[in-house]
């Protein structure tokens, strides 16, 4: 049985650059172990998993092995560990040049000939690959056996719907939860298919859009980090009293970084600067805003306290202290050769202190030599603060003799 009190693991998006949260939860696991003995390897310390985009799929591969949390993260741990393009998207030749060499052609050719041509691609790249990779990673039918025994409290993936504009949460639980809405967000309660991870992945422009037409929604979806106001809010409406948040890339910039001068920006910097609004920014913002709340709440009397629906809600935040945009530029000429092609048509090339358009790559390197240094740096990060996370989880009381790091001071969120 998951932990209590009822503890979130919340997973942002961001491509390849989840790999830095699969390093975090090697870490965490290893401290848990430390401290819970043998036991902790059949026990789960999460009771919802929420998790967007790529954060998706590492969510879902954790709950669908909720009673074998050590397991699980050795998995996922290895698929990242040895991961290349190949498993996620058509890295050949021919595969780039039916998808990715036409849409490029449609940009700088015409939409009036493409239409002519009766050219439709669809996406910078073809993910097929993504569904196989799903089915071996990802075993979607022991989510029921979860829930059943009370391994697993609640499951939750976001899409965004190219159709109707709205974002969606799409959730399975042990229990009946009511939906909620809120402005352009929809929960929808539902048996989750490898169809909705699909959708929650397809990054904008790069993947293409998925139909959950089978699930009974109607229209096309893609990317569940766009149109993501409140990342945070699908845990708390699912009954999570403290969040563990895991994001892929930083919080905050340091003060006084330089800026190197350059010319006008081609377009794989700004498809990389758009991405890094879509992936980054929502997290950072719905984290400050449980702060504010926080400090808010703190100033008022008790009295008060009671009479407004806002409720505490502790947190610990993980991020990336290394900006990945700048290890993504050491590894550019790790990408297939097709692949490195067909970005030097939209400006990423180069390498280290020369490379362009890092940003960009650095949601599509799905190989080894950088996926292994993100999760090197999310066991590095996690292992600094570890007095941090003994305290959130209450490890550190089970500890004999080891004096109790004090406690952060809990964040609040509205829902």
């Amino acid at each position: 049985m998951y932990e209590t009190p009822l503890t979130a693991l919340v997973l942002s998006g961001g491509g390849a650059r989840a790999a830095y949260q699969v390093g975090v939860l090697r870490a965490l696991a290893r401290m848990r172990r430390q401290t819970l003995g043998p036991l902790a390897r059949l026990r789960t310390p999460f009771g919802v998993i929420c998790g967007t985009s790529a954060g998706a799929i590492n969510a879902a591969a954790l709950a669908c092995n909720a009673d074998r949390f050590d397991s699980a993260v050795e998995l996922v741990s290895k698929v990242w560990q040895n991961f290349s393009a190949e498993q996620v998207y058509r890295a050949d030749s021919l595969g780039v040049i039916r998808s990715g060499a036409q849409w490029l052609t449609m940009l700088s050719v015409g939409w009036v000939i493409a239409r002519w041509r009766r050219a439709r691609p669809r996406s910078l790249l073809d993910n097929s690959p993504l569904a196989g990779l799903l089915q071996r990673l990802v075993p979607l039918e022991r989510l029921p056996m979860m829930f059943e025994q009370r391994q697993l409290h609640a499951l939750a993936v976001t899409a965004s719907s190219y159709t109707s504009g709205e974002h969606y949460t799409f959730y399975d639980s042990a229990q009946t939860i009511e939906p909620w809405e809120r402005s352009q967000r929809v929960a929808a309660p539902m048996r989750l298919h490898h169809a909705h991870l699909l959708a929650s992945s397809a990054i904008p422009f790069v993947f293409p859009a998925t139909t959950l037409a089978e699930a009974g929604l109607p229209g096309w979806f893609g990317d569940g980090s766009m149109r993501q106001t409140a990342p945070l809010s699908p845990a708390i409406h699912l009954g999570a009293q403290r969040l563990l948040i895991i994001g892929a890339g930083r919080m905050h910039e340091t003060a006084g970084r330089a800026v190197q001068p350059g010319g006008y920006p081609n377009l794989a910097q700004i498809a990389g600067h758009a991405l890094s609004s879509i992936f980054l920014d929502a997290l950072a913002v719905d984290v400050e805003r449980l702060r504010r709340i926080n400090r808010t709440l703190a100033l008022l009397p008790d009295s008060a306290l009671t009479d407004t629906p806002l409720k505490p809600i502790e947190a610990l935040v993980i991020s990336p202290s290394q900006r990945i945009d700048e290890i993504a530029a050491r590894h550019i000429g790790a990408l297939p050769r097709p692949v490195r092609a067909l970005l030097r048509g939209v400006g990423v090339g180069g390498e280290g202190a020369d490379a362009r358009g890092a940003a960009l790559a650095s949601y599509l390197l799905f190989e080894a030599p950088f996926t292994r240094e993100l999760l090197a740096l999310g066991e590095a990060d996690t292992e600094a603060r570890k007095d941090e996370v003994l305290s959130f989880f209450r490890w550190d009381a089970l500890q004999p003799g080891r004096r109790r790091a004090s406690a952060a001071e809990p964040d609040i969120c509205l829902p």
